[in-house]
């Protein structure tokens, strides 16, 4: 089945930061959590370093209506560099402005309120903001 999914990448708390959303949509990580050190050694690969395998290779998590982040440790250690921009956000359409509300209040905590929720010109409730973890998300529910 076709679906559409946003992916995460942090440093080396992916973990956290997908605790944290599954507190907000209280939903169940799919699949559970594979971590670095589950990976079977390749011949000819140096092993990996203790410190590295704990961290988190995949995880899937639901939020609303099909939609499923996904996120991965990206490492320095491991060759990765993770820049946080403004060109990302995830946008979520929630089914009730109560709904909205709350799920805008969670996110925000410990994050930045770019846009408040208000009522704007299109007939939306909308608001955006930059969670605790530098993730940009926009909010927009369109019923009364």
């Amino acid at each position: 089945m076709a679906r559409v999914s946003t992916y995460l990448n942090f440093p080396d708390y992916t973990e956290k930061a997908f605790n944290f959303y599954k507190t907000v949509f209280g939903t169940e990580f799919t699949n559970g959590i594979m971590r670095f050190g589950d990976i079977p050694p390749a011949e000819g690969m140096p092993p990996l370093a203790d410190e590295l395998k704990n961290l988190i290779m995949h995880i899937e998590l639901p939020t609303l209506g099909g939609h499923v982040l996904m996120g991965t440790d990206a490492p320095a250690a491991m060759g990765f560099t993770v820049n946080f921009g403004n060109n990302n956000y995830i946008n979520l359409e929630p089914d009730t402005r109560e709904e909205t509300k709350k799920l805008f209040d969670a996110l925000s905590a410990g994050g930045k309120i770019s846009q408040p929720l208000e009522e704007m010109f299109w007939g939306g409730y909308y608001g955006s903001l930059t969670d605790q973890f530098g993730v940009q998300w926009m909010f927009n529910c369109a019923t009364k």
